[in-house]
């Protein structure tokens, strides 16, 4: 497994370059969170982004939640980007064609990919076995995991292709070595997981004669809506949950993987991660990029070596198994999903007084 920090330049890429300037891009599922985050730091970076999901102002898809699709492109375009907001269901062939189809005829280029169609946390029944399943539920979370991300490529690819040097990020939930090492405590789920990664390999070679790059993508511990609601905290005040579970010291914001995409998306060396499967603060790491208070939270090397690798004494931080009080259902992370937690050291995610803010732990960045 790798793990720490991957040797690079450090140039800090937040600075607001527009190294996207002239490009096109696609976020399938940028409603809300990470999707979301990586829709406006493309925008940001001068992209016009075209920010997909099935959750509107005037509908809302099975999930349930308050974000919609047209709030995300107005912050794309507040960032400095043009943010288009398109309703799709990216199980619905017909409405995915319909998307590039429109992208073709208002810019005729397509230059970066995002598949972070997910969608599928209410659907999760963790530590319950394969034939206990509700069978229903567990194949629409395949659906949504594979053939969404199937379905958008097969439409958006030859539009991408037209150009050599397109890009391709799918989005997933550990890395392959990460989820080996690591059961996800629902067979259905870890099978969905492993399916971007998967993809990501294959495009490399499908892209390759056309000078493209496909990579894989996951985030740490995220603090998205759903999470910050779970913990009863907002972004500005996060650091409080740290006292009711200290791993939330490690947690990342939405917009630390958003900037790692587009500093990849404005890499012209960026064929060097072609079907690689990474966590982002791992790029975070080469391309100097940090989350939004100036941290570089190193979300593998801590579970690596403090939650399930002991270094933080007494065992280590948490043991895969039963849910023990920490995963209360699917609005906890689905990387924190069934285990009990111990809290670590302090040295490996403690609080600068001095910078107000999580640091990573010594094995990374």
């Amino acid at each position: 497994m790798t793990t720490g920090r991957i040797e690079g330049d450090d140039t800090d890429v937040n600075a607001g370059t527009r190294a996207l300037e002239g490009k096109v891009a696609l976020v399938a599922g940028a409603t809300r969170g990470a999707g979301r985050a990586m829709a406006v730091e493309l925008g940001r970076a001068g992209a016009v982004v075209y920010a997909t999901g099935r959750t509107t102002r005037e509908r809302r898809s099975e999930v349930g939640r308050a974000e919609t699709i047209e709030e995300t492109a107005e912050l794309v375009t507040a960032a400095g980007g043009t943010g288009i907001a398109v309703p799709v269901d990216h199980l619905e062939i017909d409405q995915v064609k319909a998307l590039v189809e429109r992208v073709d005829r208002e810019h005729g280029r397509l230059d970066v990919l995002v598949n972070d169609v997910w969608g599928g946390d209410h659907l999760l029944e963790f530590g319950t076995r394969v034939w206990d399943l509700k069978l229903e539920r567990a194949l629409r979370m395949l659906r949504l995991a594979q053939d969404a991300h199937l379905i958008t490529s097969h439409c958006a690819l030859p539009l991408l292709t037209r150009r050599r040097g397109g890009l391709v990020v799918e989005i997933t939930d550990g890395t392959p070595e990460f989820n080996t090492d690591h059961y996800r405590e629902n067979m259905v789920f870890d099978l969905a997981k492993f399916a971007s990664a998967r993809m990501a390999w294959a495009l490399a070679r499908e892209l390759e004669e056309h000078g493209g790059t496909a990579v894989c993508l996951s985030p740490g511990f995220l603090r998205s809506e759903e999470m910050l609601e779970h913990f009863g905290v907002t972004e500005e005040n996060w650091r409080d949950a740290v006292a009711k579970e200290p791993h939330f010291a490690i947690a990342e914001s939405p917009t630390y993987l958003g900037r790692v995409v587009a500093a990849l998306a404005g890499d012209p060396e960026r064929g060097r991660w072609n079907g690689q499967a990474r966590f982002g603060g791992e790029l975070a790491a080469h391309y100097g990029v940090t989350d939004v208070d100036g941290s570089r939270p190193d979300c593998l090397g801590y579970f690596t070596d403090v939650v399930f690798g002991g270094e933080g004494g007494d065992g280590g931080g948490l043991s895969v198994g039963a849910c023990g009080g920490l995963c209360p259902g699917p609005a906890l992370s689905p990387f924190l999903a069934g285990a009990s937690p111990r809290a670590p050291k302090p040295r490996f995610a403690r609080l600068s007084s001095s910078a107000g803010r999580a640091e990573s732990s010594p094995s990374g960045a």
